[in-house]
């Protein structure tokens, strides 16, 4: 091997360590970058949630149909609502007028709030 080939393979070996380098640095910020975002997004759902949720209570509070005591919990959109559908006062399980049931009428009202995206519901039927 000639002087003039020898010094072609160290300056190619020294330019692909040099880009592999270099590749790992740029790898490193991108994967830092995307953890901080994904906990960005997090924090933001838990927002969101957090507004969804006193949105719903809110709802269920003003609604003259359905009697009171109902949880609620939101996960990324998703509504659980929990609690006993029982209304003396409200006819038993129907709504006053008995138009409807009291789960039919929470529903209603839980999917009319904004950023809801499903309902479901863990209800007590009896006292």
């Amino acid at each position: 091997m000639n002087y003039s080939a020898t010094l072609r393979a160290i300056t190619l070996i020294c330019s692909c360590l040099i880009f592999l380098a270099s590749c790992d640095s740029v790898l490193t910020e991108e994967t830092s970058s995307a953890g901080e975002t994904l906990s960005e997004i997090s924090s933001s759902s838990a927002t969101i949630d957090a507004q969804i949720k006193s949105r719903v209570e809110s709802a269920i509070a003003s609604a003259d149909d359905l009697p009171a005591g109902f949880t609620v919990e939101v996960d990324e959109g998703m509504v659980l609502i929990e609690g006993s559908v029982v209304c003396e006062g409200c006819g038993g399980l129907r709504t006053p007028g008995h138009v409807g049931t009291i789960q039919q009428s929470l529903g209603a009202i839980v999917r009319a709030v904004p950023g809801v995206m499903s309902v479901e519901f863990s209800l007590n039927y009896r006292d």
